[in-house]
């Protein structure tokens, strides 16, 4: 039977007002498009790339009305091969292998690397980056690595079905890591978890520890998201490259969403965030383009 090239794609688009206690009130757009082309009649080989608005390593924003940040970047490109005992990815990847942590780099991020993931069990994983972060300005996601500073080697296994957890060592932006993430489903629709990352050179600490679910109003649905967290002063870059990174010190964060119009599935959703002495209220919608 002769091999097959099927290509699929999908976008996304979100638009929210950003009001920060320390700036002006801001309207925001984002795009988000992920083009990926299958090779074979198993699907195991692809190519993938991500590009999306925004021109910082953990910014997917453009100013609505500002003619000096109408950004829109290829921010990965890289092969992946996948089948029931891992994969591998190579070229400019992901900051993740599945699910993003409070704690994880930002999702809109890249590594310009390797990463290889072996299924040890159906719920036990050990994964191996090595590769290049050493500039965090969008445009230039697609160059050429010059050397290697990045490095990761993460196990995560489950706890029977309603328990998980992960562990990893991280060298990046010049320091060592041990980070460590625990997540249990204590109800249906509610998760609890804790997540800690100690930098070795430093002796600081970054922790979250929060929540996750869905509660109904009558019978309609909200999801939320909500946790507190810790980042020692001298934490360093690290973390600033998380998702909608505030301020050092003591935080907290709260996000509600739910379906605006399911037929579309448009959704709305509220988020309040709070850190080093500055607060911010974002609200907006979000819904997929084409999939």
């Amino acid at each position: 039977m002769a091999s097959s090239i099927n290509f699929s794609h999908r976008l996304d688009a979100q638009t929210r007002l950003d009001d920060r206690s320390n700036r002006d009130l801001r309207a925001q757009y984002r795009f988000r498009y992920y083009p990926t082309i299958h090779f074979g009649n198993d699907n195991t080989w692809s190519l993938n790339s991500f590009v999306v608005t925004g021109d910082r390593f953990s910014s997917s924003h453009n100013v609505i009305d500002s003619g000096e940040t109408n950004h829109l970047y290829v921010r990965r490109l890289f092969a992946r091969y996948e089948n029931q005992d891992g994969k591998v990815e190579l070229g400019v990847i992901p900051t993740y292998k599945g699910r993003v942590s409070s704690s994880g780099l930002s999702s809109f991020g890249w590594i310009k690397g390797v990463r290889g993931v072996r299924q040890l069990a159906s719920n036990t994983a050990i994964e191996l980056v090595v590769g290049q972060l050493d500039d965090i300005n969008a445009k230039n996601a697609l160059e050429l690595p010059r050397d290697i500073d990045y490095a990761e080697l993460e196990y995560s296994t489950g706890i029977g079905e309603d328990q998980s957890f992960e562990v990893s060592l991280e060298y990046m932006t010049n320091n060592s890591y041990l980070r460590g993430e625990y997540r249990w489903r204590v109800a249906e629709h509610q998760t609890l978890f804790l997540e800690a990352i100690r930098q070795k050179d430093q002796s600081s600490t970054k922790l979250v520890a929060g929540m996750s679910g869905e509660f109904f109003v009558e019978q309609y649905p909200v999801e939320y998201f909500a946790h507190y967290s810790y980042v020692s002063e001298r934490f360093g870059l690290r973390a600033e490259l998380t998702e909608d990174f505030l301020g050092k010190g003591h935080g907290v964060s709260a996000e509600f969403s739910g379906s605006l119009y399911s037929q579309y599935s448009v959704e709305w959703f509220v988020r309040f965030d709070s850190a080093d002495g500055v607060s911010r209220l974002l609200t907006g919608v979000k819904a997929p383009l084409f999939k």
